[in-house]
């Protein structure tokens, strides 16, 4: 896939990343109200029939991510079910566009308070092919609190939203070899995605 920022300086960067977002089928306002609600129904959830996330059970960062990773796609295609679609084959982004798959989107998230990861292979060299689908494409970050164990009355909250476009190469593996994740480059974070969301101080 051909990067919108092939043989362009980092400072013209925002500028395309703007323009991407702009024509994007998505709007922000969507994007946000639909994480939220992901969110607020994650934490509405019971498990084993009376057990309340939040109250009796609290799932680690991971859970906590697969669930965002589930209900976005889900709720964008109860909404607009004739435009979008969840994932069906390896090769789907995480939420496909049905009219058009360059408009398909991948979906990251991280209790991280600013960053967000991919696993190792997003880093490694031809890991284009490793999962059947581009690593290269517009993405939708989420940034989210951990539970306070010890304080369950402090609701978790999301923290950031970020849309934009993540080129394969912007996916830094850990040099480790027991490194397991791949960090977004400041770079591409800062100039290749939209803060769309923030929460209030």
């Amino acid at each position: 896939m051909t990067s919108p920022y092939d043989n362009l300086p980092m400072e013209q960067w925002i500028n395309v990343t703007e323009e991407l977002v702009g024509n994007h089928p998505l709007n922000n306002d969507d994007i946000v109200s639909i994480v939220l609600e992901a969110w607020d129904r994650i934490l509405d959830t019971k498990i084993g029939g009376e057990l309340q996330i939040g109250v009796d059970v609290f799932p680690g960062p991971q859970i906590m991510g697969n669930y965002l990773h589930e209900l976005i796609p889900a709720l964008l295609s109860r909404k607009f079910p004739q435009y979008w679609r969840k994932e069906i084959i390896k090769e789907d982004k995480d939420v496909v566009y049905i009219p058009n798959n360059d408009y398909s989107v991948e979906i990251k998230t991280s209790s991280n308070p600013n960053n967000v990861y991919g696993n190792r292979s997003y880093g490694q060299e031809n890991s284009e092919n490793n999962s059947g689908k581009s690593k290269s494409g517009y993405y939708i970050t989420v940034n989210f609190e951990k539970f306070d164990v010890e304080n369950p009355a402090n609701k978790p909250e999301i923290k950031k939203i970020r849309f934009g476009w993540i080129d394969h190469t912007d996916w830094k593996a850990q040099k480790s070899q027991t490194g397991q994740a791949a960090p977004i480059s400041k770079e591409a974070r800062d100039n290749k995605l939209v803060l769309i969301y923030e929460k209030k101080k």
